[in-house]
């Protein structure tokens, strides 16, 4: 289990999130995770236990500010409201170097949904992450100036998504290709969400969990973590 903290940001705010540290202590390398547009709910804190469970010091940072969403009205309304300029500068940036100022040698960033929109605007913005991974989500593609990308970079997406299609995928692609960009995309026969053990129950047709791309993706994501973050 975690417990909520306080990190600095870079403009020198106090913003909060859940750490999970490894039992290989605060000397592990740390992943920053972002949320779904659901907000710093349990199943994200999930997902930051079970990469502390695989060997990393995992913080959510909390961007809703203590908000959750229920419904997807809700989450659309807290995501409209969110500057994911200041998201990405300050508090994904905030929490990289909190990981790296607090022992972690090597950190990086992973998101889902709009968590993997804001991991592509941490890729152009926080250089300070050594690695970045994006789990169906991308910004507007005008945002992610892709000569300004150092760390590697890995992309999950479903190829059956109606939130993020698929065409964006293959602009984003050329875009990093272009850059020469150190980049990992894999498509999946899924929705969106695929890998959200939640996503059936919200009752949603646009999502749809999918336990087998799940697997595989989770399993590409600590092999790619594995061998940039250690």
């Amino acid at each position: 289990m975690g417990e909520m903290i306080s990190f600095k940001r870079p403009d020198g705010q106090a913003s909060k999130g859940y750490l999970v540290e490894p039992a290989q202590g605060s000397s592990a390398p740390g992943i920053v995770v972002i949320q779904e547009w659901w907000g710093l709910n349990d199943q994200i804190k999930r997902v930051a236990e079970k990469l502390a469970a695989a060997g990393y010091r995992a913080l959510v940072p909390d961007l809703y500010r203590g908000k959750q969403a229920l419904e997807a009205n809700e989450a659309e309304h807290l995501m409209n409201d969110l500057d994911f300029g200041d998201a990405a500068g300050q508090d994904i940036r905030g929490a990289v170097q909190y990981l790296k100022d607090s022992g972690s040698a090597k950190a990086g960033v992973t998101g889902f949904c709009m968590g993997g929109a804001l991991t592509l605007l941490a890729a152009v913005f926080v250089q300070e992450s050594d690695a970045n991974a994006t789990w169906y989500g991308y910004p507007p593609l005008e945002y992610v100036d892709a000569g300004k990308i150092r760390a590697p970079l890995l992309g999950h997406w479903g190829l059956r998504d109606e939130f993020f299609a698929i065409d964006g995928v293959d602009a984003l692609e050329a875009k990093l290709r272009e850059a020469h960009v150190d980049y990992e995309f894999h498509r999946y026969d899924a929705k969106h969400a695929f890998a959200n053990e939640e996503s059936d129950a919200r009752n949603l047709p646009p999502l749809g969990y999918n336990p087998e791309a799940a697997e595989l993706a989770w399993q590409r994501t600590l092999t790619f973590f594995e061998k940039h973050l250690h």
